[in-house]
């Protein structure tokens, strides 16, 4: 059985199937800020959006992490880390990328959990 949760215009927040649950990417609102700002609101979002999966970030499996400033890569990983637990941390791809649809968006993060 699929599960779908929120569906916005061109997808779903969530989609759940075989007790994975699988996130699209999720950006921050407020893009004026720097890369530590902007991880602390995904992280936010992704709470959010697990919870109504009915999982959290202790059941992340992966992660994979999109980002246009790679110099700023110490202030997302302190941020990354600030979020989590130390003790559950998912596999993690971070992926250097030239764009991502407007020069003030710094990370876009996908994330796959257990549900």
């Amino acid at each position: 059985m699929v599960k779908r949760i929120e569906k916005t215009r061109i997808m779903h927040r969530a989609v759940e199937h075989n007790g994975i649950v699988f996130l699209g990417g999720i950006i921050a609102d407020d893009v004026t800020v720097g890369m530590y700002g902007q991880v602390q609101q995904i992280c936010k979002k992704l709470d959010s959006v697990l919870a109504m999966a009915g999982t959290d970030k202790t059941k992340l499996l992966s992660a994979q992490l999109f980002v246009t400033k790679m110099a700023a890569k110490e202030e997302m990983n302190a941020a990354w880390l600030e979020w989590l637990d130390g003790n559950d941390y998912p596999t993690r791809a971070t992926i250097g990328v030239a764009d991502l649809g407007d020069p003030a968006i710094l990370i876009e993060v996908v994330v796959t959990a257990a549900a």
